[in-house]
């Protein structure tokens, strides 16, 4: 062990790692234990770790390790995504380098190169998930794309589309142009942007007349085929039966009635673009309106535009925007504000498109899935997310999962003439097309080109990570997995789809509890990004301050469901904590064992109070655990471990200066720092583990990770506990007081005590009167009955009156107004706790043990206030 001052995690956090995974404590498989499992919100493949990754993983390490020392089969299943789009986009950007087009590859060299590609670069975060202290089944580690998972996604597809949950059609869809996808409508982002608003007029044919409308996206012009307008608009009832030109294009157009269109909108003339905008679709659908696409699938101008063919579609906007100005068809053009969607994955504007896809009936899927919240067979934590996932399942639309990529589980429809063949296999959809065309060869069948959205494959991860569909012995023991921990801006893309699959392939929910995490902010409430330079490089953190630390920072300031305001302080307060931690064990351990010497009764007295004052502080970490307050969790204990063990209990019990301690006192104090360690480790692992085998010799696999729980104190004496804190008060007060007179924290006082019930109680405990001089250096102490003869500086302990006599000249102006300000506190206290108790809603509705607690307040607030009041009336006599 080393005897350094300061604690050097760089030096024990690789041992312990690799002590861990060669000892195998990471692996689960099925016992006769209860299993409590978790599963990795699957990161990107692409993925590399930034601050939310470390305070999901965080917290999810941190539930893995706490099941271990329940004794439960804790089982973290690690994994990645295999990220369709970014892959593909990475792969694209790789191959471009080398001077290689997409286009120039079949699709088998194209796949070839991204496995490449995921086989070198992807899992880079898995592997700096170790850095963390992640206590993860690598075994288990699992990939969307992976032998195992692979066929899972295909049999899903078969299955849905074999019941009728599963269907393709043309609908109108979010196209991505730079990825060159369809994207699910939770895939795109909206968010205000300036624009232009661009009045255009189009003549009416045969007249010397013009119908104005308005638009943000002139370059749609070139596929209008109607102009509607409200029935009952009196502007344009002269227009009925009549049709107008598109500028440019000089096509003629019908003009339409319709309720639609809303009359007080800007001109209340409405361009109709039936494909490229989804309710200009449903209204060429009602007209029979023509179609026409003029945007390739890259964003430029297709050859049905007729004009500016080729040109990407937003210079062509500008060369439009032009052109209608020099033949006098744009009437104004206007600032304007509104709504943009961009694609979440490339931030490209989408565009509406018409296209052929592949679809989930949602609707089929989502009764259960809505029941298992409202009824709490999965609850949320915090709650107020059910509200949000309420109205998205009864709101719910149907998805979209074909992609137009070629990273990812390839669509199993197999198409021969005007027939469809859904089957895991050709082979199956050839012996099924047989049927059908009994000449046909396997090398007649085409299979869709398409993959299947990355979505489509995370749906079914606690499923797939066990490989469900075949091995049933796994999933019995660990489905439904125990708790996910994921962020809410995902609720909808995965945690309501996960739910859905369970109950579709297993007829129960994937997990119990859903634990929300907030957003990492910094301290300025602004999102974390690197082009803001405000996101911290995680492994430098841990570099500087080591792993334990950073985990502190995080979770001491990760409200559940709310957002972390990061700040660098929080993680130096870690590395503080770790050095307190180790000055500790430094100091223990070096005291002397003189095994002749008698236990102090104010040691005895001390130990009993702190295994109390533990006691508590569990029972209140444990309620903080079940409901998922885990930074209340950690800065109770931190509390706990700071101010009562370190601050005031080895302080108590600590032997003067080049003096030896008793036998039973230092073991006891071993067995107290034992038992923190174990309580610590789920937060502070390395450390934990560290000190758990310093302060004591251990055998092969006497870790503090692979122990349990000691078991919960039965009956807390809290009384002791009351009177020992009200001793901590005292001994505050007195170096409160000397502290301000400038008086040496050694030097000797003298201490009068007035008796009441509290302070006698407490006076009569063994070993009191002992810890009270040994720590307050009280040299006379005198108890009297009543405050008649007090001398000396005054104050108020709980609700007990005791002066402190240090021969010096006392200034009575300040003590008596520091008395008023003390008076006015403690009534403004009382009132409080009046307010709540004449409350009959609280009086009837709170615990009792709440409502006694709240009474007991009030009952020590009064005799303080009583106590200063005399203490007023005497400073003002004298």
């Amino acid at each position: 062990m080393s005897d350094s001052t300061k604690y050097n995690p760089s030096a024990v956090e690789d041992k312990w790692y690799a002590h861990w995974e060669k000892s195998g404590i990471f692996h689960s498989t099925p016992d006769d234990r209860e299993s409590y499992t978790i599963l990795i919100p699957p990161p990107n493949v692409t993925g590399v770790l930034h601050m939310g990754h470390m305070l999901n993983n965080t917290l999810q390490d941190l539930l893995t390790r706490r099941a271990r020392l329940q004794n439960k089969n804790a089982c973290w299943v690690p994994g990645t995504d295999h990220a369709s789009i970014a892959t593909e986009a990475k792969v694209v950007r790789m191959l471009r380098e080398k001077g290689i087009k997409k286009s120039d590859l079949t699709r088998e060299q194209f796949m070839d190169h991204a496995w490449e590609w995921t086989d070198k670069y992807g899992g880079i975060i898995l592997k700096q998930l170790r850095k963390l202290g992640a206590s993860a089944d690598w075994e288990r580690t699992a990939f969307t794309m992976d032998e195992t998972r692979y066929p899972i996604v295909i049999k899903a597809f078969v299955d849905l589309y074999n019941q009728g949950k599963l269907y393709r059609k043309n609908r109108m869809v979010n196209w991505d142009p730079e990825a060159q996808t369809v994207l699910s409508n939770e895939e795109v982002i909206y968010k205000e942007e300036n624009a232009k608003l661009y009045h255009v007029q189009y003549k009416i044919d045969g007249a010397d007349d013009y119908i104005t409308i308005a638009t943000t996206r002139p370059e749609t012009i070139l596929g209008d085929t109607a102009i509607a307008v409200h029935p009952d608009d009196p502007r344009y009832q002269k227009y009925k039966g009549q049709q107008a030109i598109v500028p440019m294009v000089y096509r003629t157009i019908p003009i339409i009635f319709d309720e639609y269109v809303d009359m007080e909108f800007g001109t209340g003339a409405l361009k109709v673009t039936p494909a490229h905008d989804p309710n200009d679709y449903d209204l060429g659908q009602k007209h029979n309106l023509e179609v026409i696409d003029v945007l390739n699938d890259d964003g430029t101008i297709s050859e049905a535009g007729g004009l500016y063919i080729g040109k990407d579609r937003i210079k062509a906007r500008k060369l439009i925007v032009k052109d209608l100005e020099a033949c006098s068809d744009l009437v104004k053009v206007e600032d304007l504000t509104h709504n943009v969607g961009r694609s979440e994955r490339t931030n490209c504007v989408v565009e509406p498109k018409l296209s052929l896809q592949w679809y989930v009936d949602m609707k089929a899927l989502a009764a259960p899935a809505l029941d298992a919240v409202e009824n709490d067979e999965v609850r949320f934590y915090p709650e107020k997310y059910k509200n949000t996932y309420r109205h998205w399942m009864t709101n719910i639309r149907d998805w979209c999962i074909s992609r137009q990529l070629w990273w990812g589980q390839r669509i199993p429809a197999y198409y021969y003439k005007d027939k469809v063949y859904v089957e895991e296999t050709a082979e199956k959809a050839l012996a099924k097309a047989k049927k059908d065309f009994p000449k046909i060869k396997l090398s007649d069948l085409r299979q869709d080109e398409d993959v299947l959205d990355t979505w489509f494959s995370s749906w079914l991860w606690p499923i797939s990570v066990f490989d469900g569909f075949k091995d049933q012995k796994e999933l019995d023991y660990y489905y439904p997995t125990s708790v996910l921990v994921t962020g809410w801006d995902i609720i909808f893309l995965w945690v309501a789809r996960m739910i859905m699959a369970g109950y579709e392939w297993k007829d129960n929910f994937p997990f119990k509890d859903v634990y929300f995490t907030g957003m990492v902010r910094d301290k300025q409430r602004r999102k974390m990004s690197k082009s803001l330079g405000n996101s911290p490089d995680p492994l430098e953190l841990i570099k500087s301050y080591g792993a334990d630390a950073v985990r502190y920072g995080m979770l001491s300031c990760s409200p559940a469901g709310g957002d972390l305001l990061f700040d660098e302080k929080l993680v130096e307060n870690g590395r503080n904590f770790c050095n307190k931690i180790w000055n500790a064990q430094m100091l223990v351990l070096g005291w002397e064992v003189d095994s002749q010497i008698k236990t102090p009764k104010g040691n005895t007295l001390a130990t009993e109070w702190v295994r109390n004052a533990m006691a508590e502080t569990i029972v209140a970490v444990e309620k903080s655990y079940k409901e998922y307050r885990i930074s209340e969790a950690l800065i109770t204990l931190y509390s706990f471990i700071w101010n009562d063990f370190f601050s005031s209990y080895l302080e108590m019990i600590k032997p003067a200066y080049q003096k030896p301690i008793d036998k039973e006192t230092k073991a006891a104090c071993i067995d107290i720092f034992e038992e923190i360690c174990v309580h610590l480790h789920p937060f502070m692992p390395f450390i934990t583990e560290e000190i758990w085998h310093n302060i004591k010799s251990r055998k092969k696999g006497e870790d503090c990770i692979a122990t349990h729980y000691p078991a919960m104190k039965e009956n807390i004496d809290v009384a002791i506990v009351e009177d020992v804190n009200l001793l901590r008060d005292i001994l505050s007060n007195i170096r409160d007081i000397k502290n301000k007179k400038q008086v040496k924290p050694k030097d000797t006082v003298e201490l009068t005590i007035v008796s009441n019930d509290e302070i006698d109680r407490c006076l009569h405990r063994e070993g009191y009167v002992e810890l009270l001089k040994k720590m307050g250096f009280v040299e006379k102490l005198d108890i009297l009955k009543d405050d008649k003869d007090v001398k000396g500086i005054v104050f108020i302990s709980g609700k007990t009156k005791i002066a402190v006599e240090l021969n010096l000249v006392i200034d009575k102006k300040a003590e008596l107004q520091k008395a008023r300000e003390e008076l006015k506190y403690q009534e403004g206290f009382v009132a409080s706790v009046n307010k709540k108790l004449d409350n009959e809603r609280f009086v009837s509705n709170a615990p009792a043990a709440v409502v006694d607690k709240e009474r007991k307040k009030r009952s020590d607030g009064l005799a303080r206030i009583e106590a200063l009041k005399n203490i007023i009336k005497d400073l003002e006599t004298d």
